[in-house]
């Protein structure tokens, strides 16, 4: 009964990652306190340092890829930290509007981010503070994909870890 209500917490941590909440941080902490309130099947130190390894990956995978993206579409530096503290701003203003507000805000903050501070070049155009916009866009879309492709493979190796 203790593992599949554990399982269930892992599924309901996978679905708020999407939505910007620390899902693979929940994740981790009901691995613990699996790990202590159900002391016969311990999850195991390895398995719980891989699965916070594979968290810390997809974090800085959520807060590179956006500022990678922007730069592989021709932006600046500039505009590559843009696209980062534009998504963190964001999805801090969404927070409010349940739900996919938080989504929504990361990804307008991204793509307003980069714009905004590649404008600032001199030498940037519409045209392509636009594409460099686009680009972290694009690039924020992918982190929100790698993160939550990285919480089913840390969930399923802290059920793999718990069942054994």
């Amino acid at each position: 009964m203790s593992l599949i209500l554990f399982a269930a917490v892992l599924f309901v941590s996978i679905l708020v990652v999407p939505i910007g909440l620390p899902g693979l941080w929940m994740m981790i902490v009901a691995a613990l306190v699996y790990d202590w309130l159900v002391p016969a099947a311990s999850i195991g130190w390895v398995t719980l340092g891989i699965a916070l390894g594979l968290t810390v990956l997809a974090e800085v995978l959520e807060f590179t890829l956006s500022a990678k993206y922007t730069r592989k579409y021709g932006g600046s530096r500039r505009a590559g930290w843009g696209a980062i503290l534009g998504g963190i701003a964001g999805a801090i203003v969404g927070v409010p509007v349940p739900v996919i507000g938080s989504v929504i805000g990361a990804f307008a903050g991204a793509f307003v981010g980069a714009l905004v501070l590649e404008y600032t070049r001199p030498e940037a155009t519409g045209s392509t503070a636009t594409r460099v916009a686009t680009g972290a866009l694009i690039g924020r879309v992918a982190a929100a994909a790698a993160k939550t492709s990285l919480g089913f493979v840390v969930a399923i190796t802290l059920l793999v870890g718990a069942w054994t």
